[in-house]
């Protein structure tokens, strides 16, 4: 091995990390992972057999046919919440659908576990909507600004986007002679606050 393996190593995990994080992000990756972990325990519990010494008990019922089809079904909809996005409501509303279905015909939803995860994985592919994707040229939103020209970091406060007028700040004095409080006002909202 030579001394520029690990630094190379470190390159390809980042680089690769960075990928499956842009990668995730645009689609319903967390909704996808709960629909297809939830048809995992209701597949599986029709069939398992649990040894305590030298008794076996069995979970079988007479529906374990109809356990399997709704577990491989919301394993389906799980992977299509990640590789097609567009059908999205339809794989959530399905996989909330079987969820229920699955209380009925697969030992309570997988003893719940399922049921829950498959019904959050429906109800997370509702909601999510695809981000706006950034205009070419444009900086991360997530940097903090760049400091002033003597060194010195940005004043505190909210900071405006782009191309956006940010609030001014006026001080006034309290009536009673208090002390000074700075008002922002953001005249275009017609939004004035004290302190």
């Amino acid at each position: 091995m030579s001394a520029e393996t690990p630094g190379q190593s470190t390159g390809t995990f980042t680089r690769l990390r960075l990928r499956f994080r842009d990668w995730r992000g645009n689609r319903p990756f967390w909704a996808g992972l709960f629909t297809l972990l939830g048809g995992l325990p209701i597949a599986y519990f029709p069939y398992a057999t649990l040894k305590l010494g030298t008794m076996s008990l069995t979970m079988a019922t007479t529906a374990g046919a109809g356990s399997l089809i709704i577990g491989v079904l919301l394993v389906t909809l799980g992977l299509t919440m990640w590789f097609q996005q567009a059908t999205r409501v339809f794989a959530g509303i399905a996989a909330i659908l079987l969820a229920l279905v699955s209380l009925v015909v697969s030992n309570i939803g997988g003893f719940i576990i399922g049921f829950l995860l498959a019904l959050l994985g429906g109800a997370l592919a509702l909601s999510w909507a695809p981000g706006n994707p950034a205009p070419q040229g444009a900086a991360p939103q997530n940097l903090p600004p760049a400091p002033t020209q003597d060194g010195a970091g940005p004043a505190p406060g909210p900071y405006p986007h782009a191309g956006e007028q940010g609030p001014s700040y006026t001080l006034h004095k309290q009536a009673d002679g208090g002390a000074s409080q700075p008002v922002q006002s953001d005249e275009a909202n017609g939004v004035h606050r004290v302190g």
